[in-house]
């Protein structure tokens, strides 16, 4: 029998790859790993009540924070948001603020800056209460010209406000994590 020694060739890098894949799935898989989603899921009930308390200065920023928990219990934790009586799950989220930096000019006109967030997270689930203050910062450019720089900064806030959910949910998945063991 005939072996063509080209293709064999040829083939042999693609089976370099190939085998590390294999044998890091057989790994994880291997070695009990869970997903951050599952480990917060079973810390979180289906059903939670989520309050956010917007600062007084910058009150535009509520609707955004309410939709993107919302959004936040639906897809990572498969649950509702339901009223508070019927909830077994609770977030409290107040957003204390933000301030910004100049980080270059042109012409006079602010180009770049460095927004800094502060959120607060209080959690109450069926395993106890989780609370923890997060700051982020987020860089962004802005056109020199006052017209844009009202826009642009509410979409630098809520970058921010992104960033500190997903920290959150990081931290929680990290905590429960490390009860279960």
């Amino acid at each position: 029998m005939l072996i063509n020694y080209k293709w064999f060739k040829k083939s042999l890098p693609a089976t370099r790859y190939l085998l590390p894949a294999i044998m890091t799935m057989v790994m994880i898989s291997a070695c009990g790993y869970k997903p951050s989603s599952h480990v917060i899921k079973q810390m979180f009930s289906d059903t939670v009540y989520v309050e956010v308390v917007v600062d007084r200065v910058e009150p535009e920023n509520a609707p955004f924070i309410k939709d993107e928990l919302n959004r936040m219990v639906y897809t990572r934790f498969k649950g509702r948001v339901v009223p508070k009586e019927q909830a077994q799950s609770q977030l409290h989220v107040s957003y204390e603020g933000s301030s910004f930096t100049p980080l270059s000019y042109d012409n006079g006109y602010v180009t770049r800056y460095r927004v800094n967030i502060r959120v607060k997270f209080d959690m109450l689930t069926k395993q106890g209460r989780i609370t923890k203050t997060i700051s982020t910062v987020h860089e962004a450019d802005i056109l020199p010209s006052s017209l844009y720089s009202s826009a642009l900064r509410t979409e630098a806030i809520r970058k921010g406000l992104e960033k500190a959910i997903d920290e959150f949910m990081a931290y929680v998945s990290a905590k429960s994590a490390s009860t279960q063991k």
